[in-house]
């Protein structure tokens, strides 16, 4: 992809290390506090072998060519200002004719991300410690990718491409607008904890499912899709 020209102010705004600093300082405490829990582990694993203990040879399995294994940088604005905080209710994926609620997600007992009940397709999860969907920040929001039973509300967000639109409906009635950055593929074993629930210092938006190899002995596949978002509108 060819990036448009810009300034150098510009260029060292967008660069990789200004993408990522303020997250590092801001959120170091809540990432030490929950360690490996935030690799999410295989918590938005199907559960095809679970039940009937075959091999996996769905397109779950099949991640595009196009989707790298590093960070995207934002490409396209403008960037909206940040939103006051409301949580999510709602989000929708139009070229994926995706619309569905949004849950609340914590943190489970063993440290683990908690994750959406698996048997419900249509439902997605915000990480409550992270910013509400909007706010300058990363707010991260959660999906399954599939079970025995179908697949499930993030099966396809590894075709997103940059310039995408997704709103997530906000609990003070407002919408705030996202438009994708990119999309990456990482190993579960190596999860990058900072570009993902590290804060940007703009309004962003990821999403995470699953995919990528099964491992049948473990029962989870063995990557992690990230979807990265800007602000570009809201309210609205």
């Amino acid at each position: 992809m060819v990036l448009p020209r810009r300034s150098r102010r510009h260029r060292a705004q967008w660069s990789t290390r200004t993408y990522y600093e303020e997250g590092r300082r801001r959120r170091r405490a809540p990432m030490i506090v929950l360690g490996t829990g935030l690799i999410i582990g295989g918590a938005l694993v199907a559960v095809h072998a679970l039940v009937d203990g075959g091999p996996l040879t769905g397109s779950a399995l099949e991640i595009p060519a196009a989707v790298g294994t590093s960070a995207p940088l934002p490409v396209t604005g403008p960037i909206a200002a940040p939103l006051a905080r409301s949580a999510p209710l709602r989000i929708e994926i139009p070229v994926l004719h995706v619309s569905a609620p949004v849950m609340r997600l914590g943190v489970a007992a063993s440290g683990a991300i908690e994750v959406p009940p698996l048997g419900n397709h249509n439902l997605a999860g915000w990480y409550d410690r992270s910013v509400t969907p909007g706010q300058r920040g990363s707010s991260v929001i959660l999906g399954h990718v599939d079970s025995f039973t179908g697949t499930s509300v993030f099966f396809s967000i590894k075709t997103l491409r940059p310039g995408n639109m997704i709103d997530v409906v906000r609990a003070n009635g407002s919408t705030a607008v996202f438009t994708v950055d990119g999309v990456q593929k990482v190993v579960k074993s190596a999860f990058p904890r900072s570009e993902v629930y590290g804060n940007a210092s703009f309004p962003s938006l990821r999403l995470v499912t699953c995919g990528g190899p099964f491992d049948t002995t473990t029962r989870q596949y063995l990557d992690n899709v990230v979807v990265y978002a800007h602000l570009i509108k809201g309210p609205r």
